[in-house]
């Protein structure tokens, strides 16, 4: 049988069908559980460049080995003489027969497994009396955030700071349809916060440390640019430091690789990762101190979310359904 003849191609239209079907906090909780009990592989993302400064694309391989799966994300940011254009797609493959089993459209899938891995990391660090929520950014990644982090907290407060907002809103308005505080800077937005989320393209520091609490928790996921950092490097040694992955993230992350070289930072006293904090082999945070968590995306977040889209749309498909042709809603 030749392995393209069952390959599915999930396009963008079918991804955003299936998506309401799927747990994707749920997902990610036990993605991490399973790299924390060698259930799966991580290897290191990779970032080549295209040549002639054209752009360049990064590599996130994963390995889920109780679901016999293993893929690879490609994401190329590739230069023009207008916008750049950013593409994401996500190659399943079969570790049993080493055949093809879809190829996934991740541009949504990036946004959702983005900010669903960052709500796991304040539910396991954020204080459980956590009540004031502040976010930096409000594009698509920061309202995944916002949907993936609400249930997990009694908000009584949720701010929200945005260059593009702050202009034109003042005190209470509405993002997205939700009651929020928009603030007009964002020392506002993150003063007296139990947790905030930054979420924006930014390559330098969008908040100050000093304008935090004692031991407000921050997340952060920058952008691609190289060395990017939404934080201070500094920050990295007053903080209480967590991150997605302990053995991959200090190799890709601006703001850790730059607290190595300019504040001799040492990659040794992060507290513990995802999958510590999953399993339970970590401490979690002392009170009265400030708490970062920083996150790269990681090749299994991608793998995973596209195995159980993939999962959803066999479960969702009529048997007669012609797979190799591309599916759309």
């Amino acid at each position: 049988m030749n392995a393209l003849s069952s390959i599915k191609l999930l396009d963008e239209t079918a991804v955003i069908d299936l998506l309401p079907t799927i747990d994707v906090v749920q997902t990610m909780r036990q993605l991490f559980r399973a790299l924390g009990e060698d259930r799966a592989v991580q290897p290191p993302q990779t970032l080549s460049l295209l040549g002639d400064a054209r752009g360049d694309f990064i590599t996130y391989p994963g390995v889920l080995t109780e679901r016999s799966v293993f893929g690879v994300k490609l994401s190329p940011y590739i230069v023009t003489d207008g916008r750049p254009i950013v593409t994401a797609w996500t190659l399943l493959m079969s570790s049993k027969t080493g055949a093809p089993l879809a190829l996934v459209d991740a541009s949504r899938l990036t946004t959702e497994r983005t900010g669903a891995t960052s709500a796991l990391a304040i539910d396991y660090l954020a204080r459980p009396d956590a009540c004031r929520l502040a976010i930096i950014g409000s594009g698509d990644v920061a309202w995944a955030h916002f949907r993936h982090a609400y249930p997990l907290r009694s908000w009584r407060e949720v701010r929200l700071f945005s260059p593009s907002l702050a202009e034109s809103v003042d005190g209470k308005g509405r993002w997205l349809d939700q009651p929020v505080e928009i603030t007009r800077s964002a020392e506002d937005c993150v003063r007296n916060a139990d947790v905030v989320i930054l979420a924006t393209s930014s390559a330098k520091p969008v908040i100050d440390a000093v304008w935090l609490g004692g031991d407000t928790l921050v997340t952060s996921i920058s952008t691609n640019a190289v060395q990017a950092h939404e934080v201070s490097p500094a920050f990295l040694n007053e903080a209480q430091v967590y991150c997605d992955d302990r053995r991959t993230t200090p190799g890709s992350a601006g703001e850790m690789q730059l607290a190595r070289s300019q504040h001799g930072w040492d990659k040794a006293s992060i507290r513990g990762d995802l999958a510590g904090l999953a399993t339970g082999t970590c401490p979690l945070p002392v009170r009265g101190k400030q708490v970062f968590f920083r996150s790269i995306g990681l090749g299994l977040e991608d793998v995973a979310i596209a195995e159980a889209i993939l999962s959803a749309h066999s479960a969702n498909s009529p048997a007669s359904y012609c797979s190799h042709e591309r599916v759309a809603s």
